[in-house]
């Protein structure tokens, strides 16, 4: 079968598709494909399965321009990028790649949390500018994390990861939302469930967020429920840029309307919302929150074996069903 991979990713995923007997294309280079070119390069081979990223979107224009294709793995966990209900009007079979990056994401998160409460890259840069000039007792003063309750909007695996990380590690309260109760957050870590967003964010004095990004969820975070946050809590968002109005986000730091927030992903990648960057307390980074060797390895591996198994008669563990 030929398959293509629309942006070079670990070379273990083009090596078990050969492996396999597949005819392999990849995208020489490290590029995000627009979708003109994305369509231009599936309309010249008959390819059977298109393994792509969540920076590609994937519609009805791109299965019109590769009709043979029925597979397309996704090598991320969310799927937004992909039109799931077309796909499977056309009988075409979308998979993704769950629990490969949960450690990494959930350590990323705790990364940006210590990083924001103790001000980390504020210090960071006056050290650089050459301003320091000596122990200062009330220089760069943040919090501690310890007996702090952490609000999770999201408990799938990656919220869990976090919540337990918190709990086990900083001692701190563990408090969630999500569309179902999780038996195991509330068992194993003590956690408050919350009947919705809102009470959450009232109680919370860091909220870390960790839900797909779905009709339901985009603004999820908007100015009104940045309002009813505390204004000594601290926002982190690990997981897709529109779950949170970066707009209203950035009005609410610069009025303290909440004292920090800590941001891997934007509403408008890569493009962020005008003074967002000029913020002092915010640490933001370039969607890297699944940025380790064993965890984008680990994607590589998941996507190369679901279109394997695809072709095998297999039944993929990761397909997303509508």
């Amino acid at each position: 079968m030929k398959v293509y991979i629309t942006q070079p990713i670990p070379e273990v995923a083009e090596k078990m598709l050969r492996d396999a007997g597949h005819e392999v294309d990849v995208n020489p280079e490290n590029k995000i494909l627009s979708k003109t070119e994305l369509v231009e390069v599936l309309k010249a081979k008959p390819y059977d399965a298109v393994l792509c990223l969540l920076t590609n979107q994937i519609d009805a224009e791109i299965f019109d321009a590769c009709p043979t294709a029925k597979i397309f793995a996704n090598y991320a966990v969310g799927y937004n990028n992909i039109d799931v209900a077309e796909a499977d009007k056309r009988g075409i079979v979308v998979t993704n790649t769950p629990g490969a990056l949960t450690d990494a994401v959930a350590e990323h998160t705790v990364a940006l949390m210590m990083s924001v409460v103790r001000r980390v890259v504020e210090a960071d840069k006056y050290l650089r500018e050459g301003k320091f000039k000596g122990w200062e007792p009330l220089g760069f003063l943040g919090t501690e994390l310890k007996g702090k309750t952490v609000g999770i909007l999201g408990a799938g695996r990656i919220g869990y990861r976090v919540g337990q990380i918190l709990h086990k590690g900083f001692d701190m309260l563990v408090a969630y939302y999500d569309v179902k109760r999780n038996n195991e957050f509330e068992k194993e870590l003590g956690a408050i469930f919350y009947e919705s967003p809102e009470e959450l964010l009232k109680v919370s004095d860091i909220v870390s967020v960790h839900v797909p990004l779905l009709d339901s969820t985009k603004h999820l975070i908007n100015a009104e429920r940045l309002k009813m946050m505390k204004k000594s809590a601290y926002l982190v968002n690990t997981s897709r840029g529109p779950v949170v109005d970066e707009v209203a986000l950035v009005e609410a730091l610069q009025n303290k309307t909440i004292a920090g927030a800590g941001l891997d992903v934007f509403e408008n990648e890569p493009v962020l919302a005008p003074g967002l960057a000029d913020l002092p307390n915010i640490v933001i980074t370039p969607h890297i929150a699944s940025a380790t060797v064993p965890a984008r390895e680990g994607m590589a591996v998941l996507a190369a074996q679901n279109i394997i198994d695809f072709f095998e008669g297999k039944t993929s563990l990761n397909k997303i069903v509508v």
